[in-house]
């Protein structure tokens, strides 16, 4: 049998599909190149914003063609959107044989052979612990890119942002034993993996499972982790997503110090940098915090960059609010952004709030931030014209296979030319020279090993 896993969503999302796809090729399964190859489908979907629901619900009509012309394929829904929805969708789309909830990942194989023979529609919802069997399951069959590796580290979320329906479809924060996960990230060095990518909803309360924000002076549960990591033989590089500003104690920032391993680069989600807002979205953390943790993360690791996540048009927002975003953004410099425009999400705390802030101010706002950050960048890249740095090689670049591309320790895409003398493979580390940049990407030639 055949398989195909379409995935939508986040970081988490793609972690949970190489886990599915790694315990279906264990229990015998062939991966498939697209929907029409695959005698099973399954989607794994998000629900973070409506649109995303929209796509997989729509990817599922389109899919019931493929039933009529090949009626025995399975067709299956896994994720925070399958959680949520599914029980209802089992109902309403006569061709879905499965909806599995965001801790069910390891039921996948049992369902398919239970489908396979007794054709009856199935479902698991229930919560499980951190340490849901699967979850340290990766792919070494060269079908998947070696040299990065994400490590799932904790489920769930506590935080309850207003806007937020992640804690109702993955549940409350649980963090993975430490040991499992040095044991996990060993198994990947030896695979010959150099950078790790830790993930979970809220990375930097590892170990502090629905707790409160600590002070700042407390230890790190998740920095220590960090530390764990970067003793073992064959990493190379370190990141992570998602970390809360209020979880930066000064423990943490401390690593960034300490570790050349630590990858000089935060994703920080600031949402709003209006703290009446923030206040109505439930951030434990003003904008005074949240630049204290930007400005002690730069005096840590000089050079370090920063993206986040912003939200125009959240209920209420004025023109004094956005402003507020738009001067933060500024001061802080980020390299880059995602700007969503506020929608409401069924469940949620914000749902309940009128949505008035109209869809065309959401618009202009949006644009004006998207704006402002190509100008940043832009700005930004081109000081590092004529410097050297290193780059972890990831493959040919999309635009142009006769070139290479990498990224610096800081995140930033860089492409060059590689040298027929010296060839290059993915998960190599090269250094480049800066010659020009862009807004998105920077242009370098190689320098020769020993120069």
């Amino acid at each position: 049998m055949k398989f195909y896993i379409k995935t939508y969503g986040c970081q988490m999302n793609l972690r949970d599909s190489d886990s599915a796809a790694a315990l279906l090729i264990e229990h015998g399964l062939t991966p498939a190149d697209g929907e029409a190859d695959a005698d099973l489908v399954i989607l794994n979907t998000c629900s973070v914003r409506d649109q995303a629901e929209r796509k997989a619900i729509g990817k599922l009509g389109f899919l019931g063609k493929l039933k009529r012309e090949r009626p025995w394929m399975i067709f299956g829904i896994m994720g925070c959107m399958a959680q949520s929805r599914g029980a209802e969708l089992l109902k309403s789309i006569k061709h879905l044989d499965f909806a599995i909830g965001t801790d069910q990942i390891h039921r996948i194989p049992e369902i398919v052979d239970r489908i396979a023979t007794e054709h009856e529609k199935t479902a698991f919802f229930d919560r499980a612990s951190a340490e849901t069997p699967g979850i340290d399951s990766h792919r070494f069959d060269g079908a998947e890119s070696p040299h990065s590796a994400f490590v799932s580290i904790m489920r769930g979320c506590s935080r309850y942002c207003s806007y937020c329906i992640v804690p109702f479809v993955r549940g409350p924060e649980r963090s993975r034993p430490k040991e499992s996960i040095l044991n996990e990230c060993r198994t990947l060095a030896a695979h010959g993996v150099p950078e790790i990518f830790l993930l979970g909803q809220n990375v930097s309360a590892y170990g502090l499972d629905n707790t409160a924000p600590p002070p700042d002076d407390a230890p790190s549960p998740f920095g220590e982790l960090l530390k764990g990591i970067a003793a073992i033989d064959g990493i190379r590089r370190i990141r992570f997503t998602s970390p809360h500003p209020a979880y930066f104690t000064q423990a943490l920032i401390d690593v960034f110090a300490q570790s050349e391993k630590v990858c000089k680069y935060v994703h920080l989600p600031l949402q709003s940098g209006s703290d009446r807002i923030l206040k109505l979205m439930n951030r434990p953390y003003d904008t005074a915090k949240y630049l204290s943790v930007t400005d002690r993360l730069r005096r840590a690791a000089p050079g370090i960059s920063f993206s986040t996540d912003v939200i125009v048009g959240f209920p209420t927002e004025t023109e004094a609010d956005f402003q507020a975003t738009r001067e933060l953004m500024d001061r802080v410099g980020f390299d880059n952004a995602f700007i969503f425009k506020y929608s409401p999400r069924k469940g949620t705390r914000s749902a309940q709030m009128p949505d008035d802030v109209p869809q065309e101010v959401k618009e202009e706002r949006n644009q004006i931030l998207l704006a402002d950050l190509e100008r940043r960048a832009e700005a930004a890249n081109r000081k590092l014209v004529g410097q050297t740095f290193e780059l972890l090689v990831e493959g040919p670049s999309k635009r142009n296979s006769a070139r290479w591309s990498g990224r610096t320790d800081t995140f930033k895409q860089a492409v060059f030319t590689p040298d027929p003398a010296h060839p290059v493979a993915c998960g190599d580390f090269v250094r480049v020279k800066i010659v020009r940049s862009t807004a998105t990407t920077l242009y370098g030639e190689l320098v020769p090993a020993g120069s």
